[in-house]
């Protein structure tokens, strides 16, 4: 039997093709013929390696011109069958689709979470999304017992051999399995289909029959592969025992004793995580000892040798300080070696992309090897920086290509009730088109934008946003609101009959109680080729075929309500990938663990060596533990991550090699991969520093690409406008402003900036505060008595008028008139309590009053209440739904609005108002519970009334307006900040205030 291995240390694929072009993989072959190298017939584990095995028998000098018939293991039916000899046996079924078992699978699984066992397996109810995801890890489950071989029987054996040992979740788990592993059999048979796993079993096995027949005395090779699947195990045998059969196997650790090959091959001392434990499985059933295997392409190989201890058997690393070679050794076999440690996985990517750049630049060609598949699209991201396009191979997840978010914006609109920020983001797409030109959507979508949607929260549903366009489309000339023109609503009505036809299938859907697979998928494929007619979009072939698949699977699976169905759709759309089919350079490239393998570019980069990611963490699965897997005679899940290291110590005899991981993965501290701290504890703290010192300089250069030199803090904007006045008018709210942040007046009436509403915003606070300060004007004004009986009543009939024209749906402008009726019976209270003392009550009072400043300069206001009293004076009242300012503020006059009041009604500048002191400036809290409508009477610093501090709020004033407004002077921002003030300002994002500013979070008396 020829059985040949290739050191990691040694390019495969080119020492493979050279051992066949000299004959040593060939017996006795005869060369001599100018076509003999296509009677050879070689099988390895992949396309990838398919191909690349195809060009370096191409690139050899004794190249002829004919190559090799090149197969995979297991290959798809169409490339292997037609090569095999006619059998006396039955047609092989076809496969079952993944989508298939994972609605049929779902069904059981739902059907078993709702009965009463199942019901004691779960804390609450499964949603859909995972049920749907349970299925898959059931399928999971029957991979693994037929690529391995076994049956449901062995898991029944579990029951009866542990049946006091398990706890009553285990065994509840088992009685389901035992239903779902034999109904599920039965349903493919029914349909004389077969799961993708035993008929890929069925193949190897038929090609390991058929063998002999097939290839007789001519050379046949299988290399690359581990024979971790029995099947192929059993092909590789068949194929060895041929006349000039071969076997080449990757990376067998031809130094291992025989003591180390004897523990690998006991299961209960726990080797399944060992790089070497499928090898060593794979010699036993070849039938052949260590001693029998020759190393092809031979060479020294010092690294692949540090790297066998360092990933030793548990056992074995007590040895570590007798088997640590010297420091020349570990020179040599560490050179070409370095190590990324980044900060985080941004780090990492940037880091990786700069080494794959400077590495093309010097004409080598780049592998980037990475189980990640985040940080592979990361470090494609940052390799486009430099006009480097590279795919990641293993392509992108449906759901987050183009296509697959262009539906789930799609499907979040619909599920949320056309909410305006899911439809705003839906029509913000450029993929959105709806058969028309995008300019002309993306210009709809403005005015739809802004002019309608901006601080009014319509109702749910088309119906919804219609009424909110009625209802703006008819508001007259005492809106508080800019009128909607013809036009505009015109154009905002085109686009929500576009919207309307393209979701209507969908919207139709989600009125339903449930829905299956099948629907969701037919309606959101109607929804998608509406709203993206005759636009470009990756990934478009494949969401028609996911949405095919579906459809013929219509009727299957578990039905789910319209609830989670984002999650829903992630777990329906798990398997199917988007891969780029433009040509790309092909001197780097992206590879997952599995496409890497054999793989020999000039630079290796190893990505995301951290623990959880390569390996990835020991997971049996909801299923089945550990120990129900091994008493059923799985392997346990450690035998993925022995592959791992099988990988990482095939990767790692390149000739250059790379490894990063990241300190940080998303917001939580991480550690490396055990395999790099097994090797830094192998080689020792000085060598394991070298290396980092080497990958030092990837991760500097990936900091300084977006460093500056000299980091300047910002300071604080000061614009400093050429002319004077800046302005000639001010209000009295206003007039804080000046005091506390010029740059906001500058902002405001110099740029003529005005901060948007937010998208789809509730009526907020002060929407409801300026409708209640107009019922309460209006019952003043209009002369109601606040005695009257029927005073109420009176009251809640302006409120409903006045509430009456709010944008809102009518259950919530009911639950804010229940609200107010609180409110107004307070209010009456308060008005009767001090009715004794009030001579006449004055509502909204405007007022003008031209102060002699520069050319003159004039202040405006309108005040909410001023009283006449019976002594003569005035009492300013002004009711707040929010907090009034505080003691202190006032007492250091940084409170200036009643005073200013104050000021104008004494110089009669209050609309039917004649001159007058005023004896007390009044706050009123309006709101629910204690406080509301109790009097807070403005605090006065010591030994000052009302008419003296506003003299010297004046004084004050008169200096900030002839300073910053009169002058040509710098305008700051936040020149005096309101330490209590928790939300920012409407121009702090202008200012860049969180840039420059820190606010002492001390609360002030």
């Amino acid at each position: 039997m020829s059985v040949f291995s290739i050191a990691p240390a040694t390019p495969f694929l080119p020492c493979l093709a050279d051992a066949v072009m000299d004959g040593r993989l060939l017996g006795d072959w005869d060369r001599s013929g100018p076509f003999w190298l296509s009677d050879v017939t070689l099988i390895v584990p992949t396309q990838r390696a398919r191909q690349k095995l195809a060009d370096a028998f191409a690139a050899h000098s004794r190249f002829t011109g004919l190559l090799p018939d090149i197969r995979t293991f297991g290959g798809e039916e169409a490339d292997e069958e037609p090569f095999l000899p006619p059998f006396d046996a039955p047609a092989l079924p076809q496969a079952a689709s993944g989508p298939m078992r994972r609605l049929t699978l779902s069904r059981l699984v739902a059907q078993w979470a709702h009965s009463e066992r199942g019901r004691l397996a779960f804390s609450t109810p499964p949603s859909a999304a995972e049920i749907f995801s349970m299925a898959d890890s059931l399928g999971r489950v029957i991979d693994d017992l037929l690529i391995e071989e076994r049956s449901p029987a062995d898991l029944r054996a579990i029951g009866d051999g542990l049946a006091q040992e398990l706890g009553e979740y285990w065994q509840q788990t088992l009685a389901f399995l035992d239903i779902a592993l034999t109904l599920w059999p039965e349903m493919l048979r029914s349909g004389n289909l077969s799961d993708p796993a035993a008929l890929r079993g069925a193949r190897l096995d038929r090609q390991a029959l058929a063998a002999r027949h097939l290839y007789g005395d001519r050379p046949v090779i299988a290399a690359g592969s581990t024979g971790s699947i029995p099947a192929t195990a059993r092909l590789l045998a068949a194929i060895a025992g041929l006349p000039r059969g071969a076997v080449v196997l990757p990376g067998l650790d031809m130094d291992m004793g025989a003591d180390t090959l004897a523990a690998l091959r006991l299961p209960d001392q726990n080797p399944h995580g060992h790089p070497q434990y499928g090898l060593a499985r794979l010699l036993q059933v070849l039938g052949v000892t260590l001693d029998a295997v020759t190393e092809l392409c031979p060479a020294p190989h010092r690294r692949t040798a540090l790297v066998n201890h360092a990933l030793a058997l548990t056992g074995d690393t007590a040895h570590w300080a007798r088997n640590r070679p010297g420091r020349d050794f570990l020179d040599a076999a560490l050179s070409g070696v370095s190590i990324i440690q980044a900060r985080h996985e941004d780090e990492e990517a940037r880091a990786i992309a700069l080494a794959g750049r400077a590495a093309l630049a010097a004409g080598r060609s780049v592998g980037i090897v990475t189980p990640d598949r985040n940080l592979a699209r990361r470090i494609a991201a940052e390799l486009r920086r430099f006009a480097i396009h590279v795919d990641d191979a293993a392509g992108s997840p449906l759901f987050h290509a183009p296509a697959g978010r262009l539906a789930r914006q799609i499907l979040s609109l619909a599920a949320n009730g056309l909410a305006p920020v899911d439809l705003m983001a839906l029509l913000r797409n450029r993929a959105a088109t709806f058969g028309r030109e995008r300019a002309a959507i993306a210009e709809a979508a403005g005015r739809l934008d802004l002019r309608l949607l901006r601080g009014q929260r319509p109702g749910p549903g088309m119906a919804g946003l219609r009424a909110l366009l009625a209802l703006r489309s008819a508001e007259g000339p005492r809106s508080r609101r800019r009128p909607l023109g013809a036009e505009d609503a015109e154009t905002i009505t085109s686009l929500f009959d576009a919207v309307e036809a393209a979701l209507a299938p969908l919207l139709t859907l989600l009125q339903q109680k449930d829905m299956d697979a099948a629907q969701l998928a037919a309606a959101l494929r109607s929804a998608l080729d509406a709203v993206s007619a005759g636009a470009p979009l990756h990934g478009r072939d494949e969401f028609s075929a996911w949405a095919a698949e579906m459809a013929r699977l219509a009727g299957q699976g578990h039905r789910f309500g319209p609830f989670g169905l984002d999650e829903v759709l992630f777990a329906l759309m798990s398997g199917f990938e988007v891969r780029n089919h433009e040509e790309r350079r092909d001197d780097i490239a992206i590879w997952g663990q599995l496409e890497a393998r054999l793989m020999s570019p000039d630079v290796l980069i190893l990505g995301a060596l951290n623990e959880d990611k390569w390996p990835g963490p020991a997971d049996p699965g909801p299923w089945l533990s550990r120990g129900m897997r091994l008493a059923a005679g799985l392997e346990p899940p450690e035998r993925m991550q022995g592959l791992a290291a099988h990988d990482f110590a095939q990767a790692l005899g390149n000739a250059e090699v790379i490894i990063a991981y990241a300190d940080r993965v998303g917001s939580s501290p991480a550690l490396p991969s055990r395999l790099v701290q097994r090797l830094d504890a192998f080689i020792g703290a000085p060598h394991a520093g070298l290396l980092r010192e080497r990958g030092q300089v990837w991760r500097d250069a990936a900091r300084a690409l977006d460093a500056v030199a000299l980091v300047k803090p910002a300071s604080r904007p000061a614009p400093n406008p050429a002319f004077t006045p800046r302005l000639t008018r001010l209000s009295v709210t206003e007039i804080e402003t000046l005091m506390r942040s010029p740059y906001d007046l500058y902002a405001k009436h110099v740029l003529r900036l005005r901060p948007l509403d937010a998208l789809g915003e509730d009526p907020d606070a002060r929407e409801r505060g300026t409708i209640i300060h107009a019922i309460f004007a209006r019952f003043v004004n209009e002369g109601h008595d606040v005695l009257a009986p029927q005073a109420f009543d009176t009251i809640m009939e302006i409120a409903n008028a006045e509430f009456a024209g709010l944008d809102m749906i009518g259950e919530r402008r009911d639950i804010w008139l229940r609200r107010f009726a609180s409110a107004a019976a307070q209010f009456l209270d308060f008005e009767r309590g001090r009715n004794a003392r009030v001579r006449a009550r004055h509502a909204e009072i405007r007022g003008e009053w031209r102060v002699p400043l520069g050319p003159g300069f004039l202040i405006t206001g309108e005040a909410d209440r001023v009283d006449e009293l019976l002594d003569g004076t005035l009492e300013i009242l002004d009711f707040k739904t929010g907090a009034p300012p505080s003691p202190a503020s006032m007492k250091a006059f940084e409170a200036p609005q009643l005073p200013v009041e104050a000021l104008m009604a004494r110089a009669g500048a209050m609309r039917d108002i004649a001159a007058a002191p005023s004896s007390a400036l009044t706050y009123i809290k309006i709101g629910l519970g204690p406080e509301a409508f109790k009097p807070s009477g403005f605090a006065m610093a010591d030994g000052m009334d009302v008419m003296a501090a506003a003299d010297e709020i004046w004084r004050r004033m008169q200096g900030h307006i002839d300073f910053f407004l009169l002058r040509e002077n710098p305008l700051p921002a936040r020149l005096l900040p309101l330490k209590t003030q928790r939300f920012p300002g409407p121009y702090d994002h202008l200012a860049r205030m969180a840039e420059w500013i820190a606010v002492d979070g001390e609360d002030e008396a």
